[in-house]
This record gives C-alpha cells, structure tokens and sequence, in this order.
C-alpha cells in the first residue's frame, strides 16, 4: 500500500543497515520514481543492495569542506534529504535543508568526526544535550519540516509514551479525550502520576557462531552503539528526584531538563524490566529520547518545574554485544580491529524494545514492541529485528513529514503518534502491553537494606547498578 506520493527528489545520506533496510520500505509505501532516489554513502557498503532496485549510489564521503559542493545540485526545494549517515554535522544539514527549501529527517543528531569523543571539549560540550541545544537554536516559526531523531529510538518510543500514557488513563478509570498539544500531554502524564519512564529494551538475538576476541559485535551500527556508549552518560532528570547522583552535573546552558554523569554511558548500568525477561540490567546509554521526552512532559508554574518524569535508556544489546562491550571498556574504551554487523548469521532472537512507566497506581507498565528475526525476515528483506524497529520508524516519519511539509523543524515527541504508529506498526511483530508489580527494589530491601532508599521506590538511586 502507498502511503503517500512525493513529487520530490530524494536523497539518501549513508547507507549501512538502516539503510539498506529502509529502501525496500521506501519503494513499496512511497510513491516516488527510482531515477529520483539517490544514495550517496561514505564506503560501498551496499551497492549491491541498490544495484537490485536500480537506484544510483555514489561514493562522496562528506566532510565540512564539501558537503555543500556535494549536495547543493542533488537537493533543492521540494526535495527529501534522508540522513543515515555517521560523522555528519546534522546541524549543518538541516541549517543547509532550511536554506534550500528542502524537507530532512535523521535517526540522530550526529557531530562531525571525531566530535563525541573530542576531549579538547567538556563532558556537558559533548553531550547529547549539547547536539539537541545546537540543533534547536535553528528552529523557530514555519519552513520546510526537518523532523530531528526519528529511527527506533529516539523516534518510535516517544509514539510509544503517548500509546501507554492513553492505555494507562483508560485502565486506571482516568477518563480524558487524547491530547491534542504538549500542554495536554504533560497533565496527562503529572495526573496519572507517571515518575519514571526507562526505555527499555531486551535484544536476544543469537547468530551461528560467536563473537571472536578483538571484535566487536552488534545488530545496528557499530559506529553508533561505539560513539555514543562513549559519550557521558545522560538522563532527563525529574522534579520527583531527591538528590543529584555524586558524579552527576546539570548543564549550564540551554532548557535544563537533563543532567550527565562523569562516566561512559557503556560503563553505566540501571536496573529495568521488560516482559519477556523481567528483571534485567541494561547499559544507560545516551539518548536524545531521555531529553526530549523529559521537556516534552515538563509542567512548569512560573519559572519552577512542578512536574517532570525521569527518563532514559535501559538497553541490554544481544548478548554478544555486551561481550563487545566489556572488551572495549578493557580496552581503555579503544574500539576493537573488527567489527561484524550481524544479519544473514542470526539464527533464533526477539529485540523487545519498549517504554516502561513507572510511579502511577498500577506500578509499571510496558508498552511496546516484541520482533522476531523471523517476522522481521517475512515482513521485510535487508532486516533484523533491530534495524527493521528502526527503519519502520523512519518510514512513519517521512510520511509525516511528506504529509506536513511546513511544520519547521520537530522532534518525535510533536508528531502525530497514531499517524505514525499507523504507518509503522505492521513492521514492529507483536505490540504489547504488560503491567508488572516489579521494583528496583525487589528483593534487593531485603537482603542489602543499607543499598536502597525504601521511602521512594523511584529514585534514581535504586535503579542504578553501583
């Protein structure tokens, strides 16, 4: 089915796996000719993939010399420019998209090379706060839309807040239409009495054979999951928190709905569950989501936050991966020789990626979505489970933004969550809501008592793993 026709050129910026995981997606819901499609990539891979759909691929690495001498006869008003890319200024994109009329969506916001792990710069310059600061200083009125940070997440699980906060409404007898502003959304969220929001995620995915010493594994991009596991750990921080963490710091600039902790967000690990796996330890990785849906859901009186949910990532990769992990911390965090994108070797794995709300009367609540490699092999080709949560996610978006061409510069959290879950949905295998009992504290007041604070569950405190 196609979702919507497009009269413009588009342009895709980097194409590894997401990639060469959405272009089938591309071509089957948007109406749009293959000789208006072109790939412009850093290396080679996949050629072979557009070869098969007959669509052009160029090999022009971008860098802040050239990118305008690239894309300024390729990009133009009415025009798409899809960033995939890594170690590409997105801010310089969209800054370069607004002049030329031209619509833009990314799956983050990139610094150019080298910058995540520029240490000429502070933790806080470095941050992911940072990037979203720098971006959002270029927003502001009507002009072509560039919808910021849309892949799996960030992207679809701020859909997923907005699907979980109505499900809890209706199950706790919170009778309210759905809202329709931001304002809306964060009195929804205050009501119900939501403190609490991890993204959390479980990736089982096996391949056939295992990791070997000096190599790291991951089912997305190993640049990405590297350059950010790097990054200071970051969190939305919520007005229900009582004491700031020992080595966290609030930023100095810009909104202040997040702080940062002077540690790799890959040498970080929180306490979280998800359905299938219950208790779990997952890496805080840095997010933009952990920003964006923390201000998102802000209430403020008069200059003071009234209200605000703590918000981050949880994330516990394939199995492998950890073991990448652990070896690249071993490594004084110097990115291992090899590297393996596993894809066509999986052989048996779920990646259960979904939103956790906690704090409310019914406890927790996880809305989200359970991906088999097998359905995702059916539904799609060129995916896993995890690229296939990812490239569905960038569909939606585009349809949105092809659908709203005008809307100036948005993140996820300012769409329109059932368009998108619409679009994106007969991807993501199994949407499941589930409500648990769980706690950080589990167990945990019994048997180490001096290690938590029982007045409040919810404090950061407890669900950090020290």
């Amino acid at each position: 089915m196609k979702h919507v026709a497009f009269g413009g050129r588009l342009v895709m910026l980097g194409f590894g796996s997401i990639g060469q995981g959405v272009l089938p997606l591309i071509l089957r819901h948007i109406d749009i000719p293959h000789d208006r499609i072109v790939i412009v990539s850093g290396d080679d891979r996949g050629r072979d993939v557009a070869a098969e759909s007959g669509i052009s691929f160029t090999v022009t690495p971008l860098t802040r010399d050239n990118y305008r001498d690239v894309l300024t006869p390729l990009v133009g008003a009415g025009d798409f420019l899809l960033n995939l890319s890594v170690d590409v200024s997105s801010v310089a994109l969209i800054a370069f998209c607004r002049e030329q009329g031209a619509l833009y969506l990314d799956t983050c916001i990139e610094p150019w090379a080298g910058g995540y792990t520029d240490l000429s710069l502070t933790p806080s310059q470095r941050s992911n706060y940072a990037l979203r600061e720098s971006a959002l200083t270029l927003a502001g009125g009507e002009g072509p839309t560039a919808v910021l940070t849309h892949g799996a997440n960030p992207g679809l699980v701020s859909h997923f807040v907005k699907q979980a906060l109505v499900n809890l409404a209706r199950d706790t007898g919170v009778y309210r239409d759905v809202p329709t502003d931001r304002a809306g959304w964060a009195a929804l969220a205050e009501i119900l009495g939501v403190k609490v929001i991890h993204i959390a995620e479980r990736d089982t995915q096996t391949a056939s054979f295992a990791k070997r010493p000096g190599e790291f594994v991951n089912t997305w991009s190993i640049d990405g999951f590297v350059g950010e596991g790097c990054q200071p750990a970051e969190l939305g921080w919520g007005s229900h928190e009582k004491t700031l963490p020992a080595d966290g710091h609030r930023h100095d600039f810009g909104g202040g709905a997040a702080i940062y902790l002077m540690r790799p967000g890959a040498s970080t690990r929180v306490r979280t569950w998800t359905p299938m796996a219950g208790p779990l330890h997952g890496f805080l990785i840095t997010h933009n989501e952990s920003i964006s849906i923390a201000d998102y859901y802000s209430v403020v009186d008069n200059g003071s936050v009234r209200y605000r949910p703590t918000v981050h990532y949880a994330y516990h990769p394939c199995d492998d991966a950890v073991l990448s992990v652990h070896e690249l911390a071993g490594r004084n965090w110097q990115q291992q020789p090899a590297q393996r994108l596993m894809m066509n070797e999986i052989r048996s794995g779920i990646d259960e990626l979904g939103v956790l709300l906690m704090g409310h009367a019914r406890g927790a609540y996880w809305y989200g979505s359970r991906l088999s490699i097998e359905q995702a092999r059916t539904a799609a080709p060129h995916n896993n489970a995890t690229s296939l949560q990812v490239t569905a996610a960038v569909l939606g978006g585009m349809v949105w933004a092809m659908e709203n061409p005008r809307a100036g510069i948005v993140e996820a959290d300012h769409l329109d969550h059932e368009r998108v879950l619409q679009v994106a949905e007969p991807y993501l295998g199994d949407m499941v809501g589930a409500y648990s009992d769980w706690t950080p504290l589990l167990d945990r007041a019994r048997l180490f008592p001096e290690d938590v604070d029982a007045s409040c569950p919810w404090q950061f405190g407890n669900f950090r793993v020290t």
